[in-house]
């Protein structure tokens, strides 16, 4: 099996060398610093329980009668396998665990839904350890893995007492990797006056290990369709590589292409383990039809068909990949399953001008299809990211047409969907739908004309806010961290951080703090209302249960915070040219960095009412640009520079001063 082989050679591995100092950002870092964890609360008991506050110091404890239980709270999310020591027991002894990521769904009957999204309430069952019971140590079977929990519940299922010791949990995710804590990143606020500091530094650190806890072993998916029922086994193959970055933690654990363009740029900021996209993206490749040239929009054992934008978004999720790691190499033996891919899409497009939406599936949206203004969208990203990766691959003239085909759909997007009334752009050709999506992307993607359209745009995003976040129009009374990961993007895109600033606390600040959720990692989505009822886009509501509490895919912010706030991001393969553009969003004090194949990118600033100080630190043989966020007289490394607010600098440490005048 895929995890043992990665066990085993994870002990003859030497450690990665973890190029992110060390600093107070370390206490924010929530991935454990051991493979074994241990319960840190007895959330609540019931019945019959004996020294039940043992079982946090690997002490003993006693439980008595048919259905007396207790619950051990990890503190934060979780996944793995748990074992425990069984002390004393009679013949007729037996218990079950049952786990939960949110505490609305603990149960001694049940375990919350991992496996069966349906309206029926379809919870996962628990895990028996029947009579008789040997007085061993205990593991849980391996193909009934838990991918993702907070709590365990512990109950006795007969009459007979039985003692338990030493529960704990082996952690299953990110297998290859020998420290979890060992990030090659990092992000830090350290101004200690603005009410964001703390937030904006854990949120980075949570959605990094968000998506630590969605990188799997390959053969650790989801069984599918879901057996046992009810039950859960996680011992299908998820990929043709390992290990794998999938959807959620608890519940998908699949490949679905959308995801990556958020966890990839998680995984890149933060720890740089980035082979796990390339393998999910090596997945969905294995299975394009060469015929046709479509592929799946999710891994197996899913594999499911019949979306153009998740086809386009695997495309850009290829561009990411090779932009972060410069694997050109890899690239190129892909090169005539992306072109076919590419292809399938370029086939859609008609008469119009635009991409004709047959493949309606999304990322749960309602209204697909047509000429849709987000399918057209990613399109034109997908095009722009070809002509990029065309290039690099020496294909001029492939190149060349690619952007001629994207600057052509951009004129015909603008023409058939921008809405002088309204500033914004509509669903489709005839709609009065402005959603989230489109929008947030045509901003991000570069889709608008001017910066005045862009800031219109940011503009009307706010109309949909409530106390919880974002809603999207286009998925009504529902809440998608998704979605509004771009929304956050285009925020700052579009000049306006202060409104990106507050969509941080409304909608990341809810999932961190909400005593619903696990307030560490970050949640698929939620109802308008901040609750767990969500939607389904077969029309009705499915089972609250089954909403993932560590999705990768709403780690949005994570890259974001490094992109913009901190200002860094590279821009060509692994960073042989970067930009360094910070948004200062009435922050004082920044700093952080991240790891490429060439070596270790870095930025610190500072910003008063007088100066603005800046520390920059890229790889020698690299350049970049600095757009800086303030006007006045402008010193490098110590000689003045003049006024200017944009700078090209070779690699290497350079110190800049922003005086005002």
């Amino acid at each position: 099996m895929f995890l043992g082989a990665l066990f085993r050679l994870l002990l003859l591995s030497t450690p990665i060398i973890c190029a992110a100092p060390s600093g107070p950002w370390d206490q924010f870092n929530l991935a454990p610093g051991s493979r074994i964890v241990h319960p840190k609360a007895i959330h609540n008991l019931s019945g019959t329980v004996e020294n039940a506050i043992n079982l946090l110091a690997n002490g003993s404890a006693t439980l008595s009668g048919n259905g007396s239980y207790v619950t051990l709270d990890f503190g934060q999310e979780v996944g793995g396998f748990i074992s425990l020591n069984f002390d004393e027991v009679t013949p007729r002894s037996s218990i079950a665990l049952s786990f939960t990521e949110s505490p609305l769904f603990i149960s001694p009957l049940t375990s919350d839904d991992s496996a069966v999204q349906d309206a029926n309430m379809s919870y996962d069952g628990v895990l028996p350890i029947t009579a008789p019971i040997e007085t061993t140590f205990y593991t849980m079977p391996s193909y009934r893995l838990r991918g993702g929990f907070r709590y365990l519940t512990l109950v006795s299922t007969s009459e007979s007492y039985v003692t338990i010791s030493n529960v704990s949990c082996a952690i299953s995710f990110m297998p290859h990797v020998e420290d979890l804590r060992n990030y090659t990143g990092y992000f830090y606020v350290s101004d200690t006056e603005s009410e964001y500091a703390d937030f904006l530094t854990r949120l980075w650190y949570s959605g990094a290990y968000t998506v630590q806890t969605v990188t799997i072993a390959a053969d650790t998916g989801r069984k599918d369709p879901p057996a046992p029922s009810p039950g859960w086994y996680n011992n299908a193959t998820a990929a043709t590589a390992s290990p794998v970055v999938v959807d959620g933690a608890k519940r998908g654990r699949a490949v679905w292409s959308a995801d990556m363009h958020v966890a990839v740029a998680t995984e890149f900021v933060s720890t740089n383990d980035i082979i796990p996209s390339r393998n999910a993206l090596s997945t969905l490749f294995s299975e394009l039809n060469q015929e046709t040239g479509q592929m799946p929009y999710s891994g197996p054992p899913l594999s499911e068909q019949g979306s153009d934008t998740y086809q386009a978004w695997t495309l850009i999720g290829t561009y990411d990949y090779v932009l972060y790691s410069g694997d050109l190499t890899w690239l190129e033996s892909t090169w005539s399953n992306y072109t076919k891919a590419l292809q399938f899409l370029a086939n859609k497009v008609d008469s119009t001008g635009l991409l004709y939406v047959t493949g309606t599936g999304d990322w749960g949206r309602l209204y697909q299809g047509g000429y849709n203004s987000e399918a057209n969208a990613i399109y034109y990203k997908a095009l722009t990211n070809s002509a990029d990766l065309a290039n690099w691959l020496n294909y001029t003239t492939l190149a060349a047409e690619y952007a001629t085909n994207a600057l052509a759909l951009k004129t015909r997007f603008n023409d058939a969907f921008w809405s002088d009334s309204k500033g914004m752009y509509r669903d489709n050709l005839t709609s009065t739908l402005y959603p989230q999506d489109a929008n947030s992307l045509a901003v991000i993607f570069n889709l608008t004309t001017s910066m005045e359209q862009a800031s219109s745009i940011s503009e009307g995003l706010t109309r949909h806010w409530n106390e919880y976040g974002s809603v999207a129009p286009e998925l009504p009374d529902t809440i998608a961290p998704f979605i509004g990961g771009f929304e956050l993007a285009a925020h700052f895109v579009s000049g306006n951080d202060a409104r990106a600033m507050e969509l941080l606390r409304l909608e990341w600040g809810y999932m961190l703090n909400t005593s619903i959720s696990v307030q560490s990692t970050l949640l698929e989505g939620y109802t308008s209302n901040g609750s767990l009822y969500f939607r389904s886009t077969d029309g009705y509501d499915y089972d609250a249960s089954f909403t993932s509490h560590s999705h990768g895919w709403s780690s949005g912010p994570t890259a974001s915070l490094t992109f913009y706030v901190l200002g860094l991001t590279v821009t060509s393969p692994q960073g042989e040219t970067w930009s360094v553009a910070p948004h200062t969003s009435g922050l004082s004090s920044v700093q952080g960095g991240f790891e490429t194949p060439l070596g270790w990118f870095g930025v610190e600033w500072s910003s008063d009412d007088d100066t603005f100080n800046m520390t920059i630190s890229t790889p020698e043989g690299t350049n970049g640009v600095v757009f800086l966020p303030t006007d006045g007289a402008v010193l490098i490394d110590g000689s003045e520079y003049g006024d200017n607010s944009t700078l090209l600098l070779d690699g290497g440490n350079h110190t800049i001063l922003v005086q005002s005048r």
